[in-house]
């Protein structure tokens, strides 16, 4: 029994110092499959920007959907909501005239980045007049 124990305690010991000595490897290929600890690595990305429709009118709703990668944050303005980073997420508007929005996203490593869209705001057709024939 004693020499069972002691079996599984080497394996263990054993498992542990090639764990350690791996974790001490600085940059070597051996780690390129382990994730580091922190954000996601790479620069950030704006991976879509746009309105559901070119242009709605005044009172109609629309959505405006947005899809970042590697974000630490990011916000639409003119402002619309508190926003989180997402791959894709769309936002219920009711825009009441012609609006450029402007999405920025800030990386892990502090650099910013933005796009624009215009959605169009036409005016609502004018309420058509009932016509009354008199005879």
């Amino acid at each position: 029994m004693l020499s069972w124990l002691s079996g599984r305690v080497l394996a263990a010991l054993a498992l542990m110092v090639s764990v350690w000595g791996l974790g001490s490897v600085p940059d070597s290929s051996l780690r390129s499959g382990i994730p580091s600890v922190g954000g996601p690595h790479g620069p950030v990305r704006i991976l879509r920007f746009y309105a559901t429709t070119g242009s709605v009118q005044r009172g109609d709703r629309t959505q405006i959907c947005y899809g970042v990668a590697n974000a630490k944050s990011v916000r639409i303005s003119p402002s619309l909501q508190p926003l989180a980073p997402s791959a894709n997420r769309c936002l219920d508007i009711v825009p009441t005239h012609t609006t450029h929005y402007t999405i920025l996203a800030e990386g892990y490593d502090g650099n910013v980045i933005s796009k624009v869209l215009t959605l169009t705001v036409e005016p609502a057709p004018e309420p058509q007049r009932e016509h009354t024939n008199f005879i």
